[in-house]
Order: structure tokens, then C-alpha cells, then sequence
């Protein structure tokens, strides 16, 4: 069984819910972590005597649950199950405006207030665990996890760019929207990712779907988006591997090896994954970018 578990304001409420398709599987967890007083959900599969810890922040639509454990009958899609599977324990975080995460009064999320988030949990899951944590962002989350890292190093062992949708030659500018649209999503949106033929069951796409409208329903909204002008691979100074995905409509080879040659630390890896796409991580190629996350955390033991 899966065992919820909500902490909240000093109490813990245990809620069971369906079994998962894979009887080894490790419990899912939820926890609330406290960050400039908003309460984040952050979920929990951990295993005996980890090799390490991993922090995984979603991207730009859709939250921890639908991206990261997704269960789907008779495949193994899980990221959350992948890490496990290799010895690790793995968290994921909802940020504001997602999944269990409630928007804050402004309605808005920022990339700073989003930084400062993930560098609240990551404090949280350190003191926690006793150790430095290993950040895997995909897309969106791929360039908080930078930001944080070039602001908030400390707690980190290793950064993973993951869909890293960011050309340094770019300039952003916020929307100049003066009120959160709260958009519904829709089912088209959270199918859109799923590009490579064959690459994916349309179970999976089905489930993933219904998973995905159940836990974010509503868009979240985003401003002061010239805040993303920070990011400066420069000033990355953790271990960071660079994932691209070979089909992948946001990643962009030229802005990866712009970013790449600019990355501060030499401990430093870009491994493309042949025949995935921007969500590869669920898709044929998710053992190959599991092993590869895994190879590269491992690498900087030797």
C-alpha cells in the first residue's frame, strides 16, 4: 500500500491509498515543508541504506506525481521507482501553484520565490538526511535548479539539466499581466510532450493525461520572468550533467553547448539520449536517462 502521510502544523494524519502496480515498490510519502511561511508538498520514496539523496522539481505545467510516479498497469514508468530501483532515495517537490501546493496571496509564482522554495527544501531534506542532496530538474524545474544553485549552492552535491529549454543569448521579459489568468488545462496540453512514435503506450498517454488534469487542473501563473536574465552558467560552480533528449523541441544543441562550455565546474557531463523527446523520462529511453543520472552521480565518487 501506499501510505500518505500529511504533516501539518506539528500534526501527522496517515491516509491509505490503492497498492502499487509493483509490490517492491517503496512507500509514497507527503510531507509539508514550511518555506517564508507557504506550506510546499513534498513527496517522499525512500529506500534501506540509500547510495544517495535526489530532489526532483517538475517543469513548467504539470507537478511531482504525474511527471515522476506515474503508475501505470503493467509498465514500469515511475522516475521515483527508477531511482529507487537503482539505490537511491528520491524526493520531489510541487512548487507554489501545483499539485499539493497551494498558490500563495499574490497568486503568482516567480523564478526567485521559486529559487528560495527549492533552497528551503533542500535545507530541510539536508539536515534531514545528514548529506548534500543530488537536484534532477526537468525542463522549467531544470532552470530553477540552476538558479537555486547559482544562489543557494550549499546544499547541493550535484545539479541535473534535464529538457533545459534555455538559450543564453536569450532575453526574457515578464508578460506585464496584472492578474493570474488561472487557464484550465487541458487534455490536448498534457498529451503535447509525447511526440515519438512508438515511444510510448497510449495507455500510458491516457494515464499520464487523466493523472496530470486530476493533480493541476488549473495552469499555474508565472511573472517576473526577467528574473530568468540571472542565470549564468558561469556561476554554476556544483558538478552538473547537461541531459538532452535527441527530438527534444526545447532543448537546443547550440544553446547546450553554449551553456555547457560556460559551466564553472570542470565535473561536468552532456550525454544526449538518442530517439527521446521533451519527456523522455517516461518514455523508451527513461532507463538509458536513468543510468545516465545515475552514472554521472556515481562518477563523482571515484
Amino acid at each position: 500500500m501506499i501510505k500518505r502521510i500529511l504533516k501539518f502544523a506539528g500534526l501527522a494524519m496517515l491516509v491509505i491509498l490503492p497498492a502499487l502496480s509493483k509490490a517492491q515498490a517503496a512507500e509514497l510519502i507527503q510531507h509539508t515543508v514550511m518555506s517564508e511561511g507557504h506550506h510546499m508538498a513534498v513527496w517522499e520514496k525512500s529506500v534501506d541504506n540509500p547510495k544517495g539523496i535526489i530532489l526532483l522539481h517538475h517543469g513548467r505545467t504539470w507537478s511531482s506525481i504525474p511527471d515522476f510516479d506515474l503508475q501505470v498497469p503493467g509498465e514500469d514508468l515511475s522516475l521515483m521507482d527508477g531511482f529507487n530501483e537503482q539505490g537511491y532515495s528520491v524526493w520531489a517537490l510541487d512548487a507554489r501553484g501545483y499539485g499539493e501546493t497551494p498558490r500563495d496571496a499574490s497568486g503568482w509564482n516567480t523564478p526567485d520565490k521559486a529559487a528560495r522554495d527549492l533552497a528551503n527544501v533542500l535545507a530541510w531534506l539536508s539536515e534531514r538526511s545528514g548529506s548534500a542532496i543530488d537536484v534532477w530538474g526537468w525542463s522549467y524545474g531544470s532552470m530553477i535548479a540552476q538558479l537555486t544553485a547559482q544562489q543557494y549552492p550549499q546544499n547541493f552535491r550535484s545539479l541535473t539539466l534535464f529538457g533545459y529549454p534555455v538559450d543564453p543569448e536569450t532575453e526574457y521579459r515578464d508578460s506585464g499581466a496584472s492578474e493570474p489568468a488561472r487557464a484550465t488545462n487541458t487534455a490536448e496540453a498534457a498529451a503535447s510532450d509525447f511526440i515519438v512514435d512508438g515511444s510510448i503506450s497510449q495507455q500510458a498517454i491516457d494515464v499520464y493525461v487523466r493523472e496530470a488534469l486530476r493533480a493541476d487542473p488549473v495552469r499555474a501563473d508565472w511573472n517576473q520572468l526577467q528574473q530568468w536574465n540571472a542565470l549564468n552558467a558561469s556561476e554554476v560552480t556544483v558538478p552538473t550533467l547537461l541531459l538532452q533528449a535527441e527530438f527534444d523541441p526545447l532543448a537546443d544543441t547550440g544553446a547546450h553547448a553554449r551553456v555547457f562550455t560556460e559551466l564553472a565546474n570542470p565535473n561536468k557531463q552532456w550525454i544526449v539520449l538518442a530517439g527521446g523527446d521533451h519527456a523522455a523520462l517516461l518514455e523508451t529511453p527513461r532507463q538509458r536517462l536513468i543510468q545516465a543520472s545515475v552514472t554521472f552521480m556515481q562518477w563523482l565518487d571515484l
